[in-house]
Formats: C-alpha cells, sequence, structure tokens
C-alpha cells in the first residue's frame, strides 16, 4: 500500500515520517432532525452523547466510534461547490456488533422501526439494516461463532 506524502507524492514506504491521515476520527451522517437524531441513537442504541450545538450538530458515541450528526446548517452539510445537495440514506453504513441478532430484530420490529431488508446469513456471520429516522442505514452484524 503506498502512501501519499506532501513532500513525496508516490512514497512506497510502509512507515512514511510525515503521513497525511492522522487516523481515523468518525462517520458522519447527515439528518433533517439533530435533536431526533440524538434521541434515537441515545435512547433506542445506546450511545453516549458527546456533544450537541442545536439544531445544527451533535455527535454521539459507543465503544470508540463517533457518529457525527450533521443537520441543515451544519458546516458538514453544505452543498458541494457543483450544487449537489448532501443528503441522508444511501447504502454506505456503520457497522455494530450485536450478540443476538434474531432476537433483537424481532424487537425492533415490534417497536415499529424500519429494517431495510430480512436477515441474511454467511459465512462471516447475519446482518440486517436498521433504519435511523432520517432514513441512514445502521448494519446490525452478528459475527458466526468460530
Amino acid at each position: 500500500m503506498s502512501s501519499i506524502l506532501p513532500d513525496e507524492p508516490h512514497s512506497e514506504s510502509p512507515h512514511p515520517t510525515q503521513a497525511l491521515i492522522a487516523g481515523f476520527w468518525g462517520v458522519r451522517y447527515q439528518v433533517t432532525d439533530v435533536q431526533r437524531a440524538i434521541t434515537f441513537y441515545t435512547h433506542t442504541l445506546g450511545f453516549e452523547l458527546d456533544m450537541q450545538s442545536l439544531p445544527a450538530f451533535g455527535q454521539v458515541s459507543i465503544d470508540g466510534l463517533k457518529l457525527i450528526l450533521s443537520g441543515p446548517g451544519a458546516s458538514g452539510s453544505r452543498s458541494m461547490p457543483d450544487g449537489r445537495q448532501q443528503e441522508p440514506g444511501g447504502w454506505n453504513r456503520v457497522v455494530l456488533q450485536v450478540q443476538d441478532l434474531a432476537a433483537l430484530s424481532a424487537h425492533l420490529k415490534e417497536s415499529g422501526l424500519r429494517l431495510r431488508n430480512e436477515m441474511e446469513v454467511g459465512p462471516g456471520g447475519k446482518q440486517i439494516q436498521l433504519e435511523d429516522p432520517d432514513g441512514n442505514p445502521i448494519e446490525l452484524f452478528e459475527p458466526a461463532r468460530r
């Protein structure tokens, strides 16, 4: 894997002296109502509230994952220079590990939450996609027992 450095555009060194990427920060989701999103993630999924600046911004976290919630008016929600709007939804998603996916998905259905699909089973484990109130996907994943 090559690293891109400010002074060495195509360095092949596995341990660059000055890397552009300092580390993983989190995942940003576009939302239409930051307070509603904070409530969903903290009350429904057990995230902790890290910070909020309503109505534009909130950050929640769980087990080292920071989820940045950008509402209308947030700097992370502004239009692209070509006019494209950032909006909720899509298929890229955060993946959260769970212990009993069958029981959890039954509970989520009974609670009236929207699941995009039925539970899928593969060699790596089981997964199902849940939507937050803005339609952002969350994959709930139960690893296969080894």
